[in-house]
Formats: C-alpha cells, structure tokens, sequence
C-alpha cells in the first residue's frame, strides 16, 4: 500500500518556536518534520538528544551548530550531532524551509537553551 502525506494537508505543530513546524513522517525508528521560517524568524537554541540531518527545501538561512554558524541555501544537507546546541534563523526576505531528519526517534525531548 502506497501512503502519501502532504505538507500542505498537514497540520502546524504546537512547539516551543512558535513557528511552522509540520511532522510528516513518524514511526518508532525515525521522524521527519518540515520547518518553515518566515523572514526574521528563527529557532531557540536547543539541543537534541540524537543526530540530526538537515535537507533545506527552499530558500537560503543560517544554521548555527555548537561554535559554528554558517549561510546555507536550498539543496544542502547539513549534519548535527547529538547533543550539541544548534538553532536556525532566516535573515533574509524569503521564506525559508528546512526537512529535519531525526533517527533514531527521539524518546527525550530537546533541551532549551
């Protein structure tokens, strides 16, 4: 059975960003959400208990990991380990999404900086 989800027909979760963050894919192994962020948004610091991979969908932002930030744009993959602080911000005038791939599934949540 094929199963298909739209990010559209999704709904907007209620998180500690306040921004539009949308699940479209959980299971007990893995989730995927699809995080938008309008201009002059961003995410609060947080860190997450397992290794993240980040695929930006749209758009151009920054990704701050640990020490690091850096500028980066639609079609790029970024890593983050677990347990290490990151967050996000879109400083520019577009909006800007990113697919969060978590695995394994997170059975903690993320702690709040």
């Amino acid at each position: 059975m094929i199963i298909t989800k739209k990010l559209s027909e999704t709904a907007i979760m209620e998180t500690a960003h306040r921004v539009d963050v949308r699940n479209i894919y959980s299971t007990k192994d893995a989730m995927i959400n699809v995080i938008t962020l309008k201009p002059g948004e961003f995410l609060k610091q947080h860190i997450t208990p397992v290794n993240v991979a980040f695929y930006v969908l749209k758009g151009r932002g920054i990704i701050e990991i640990g020490e690091e930030k850096e500028t980066v744009e639609e079609n790029t993959l970024i890593e983050s380990p677990k347990d290490i602080m990151h967050c996000w911000y879109n400083e520019s005038e577009e909006d800007f999404a990113v697919m969060v791939i978590k695995a394994p599934k997170p059975v903690t949540k993320s702690i709040f900086i």
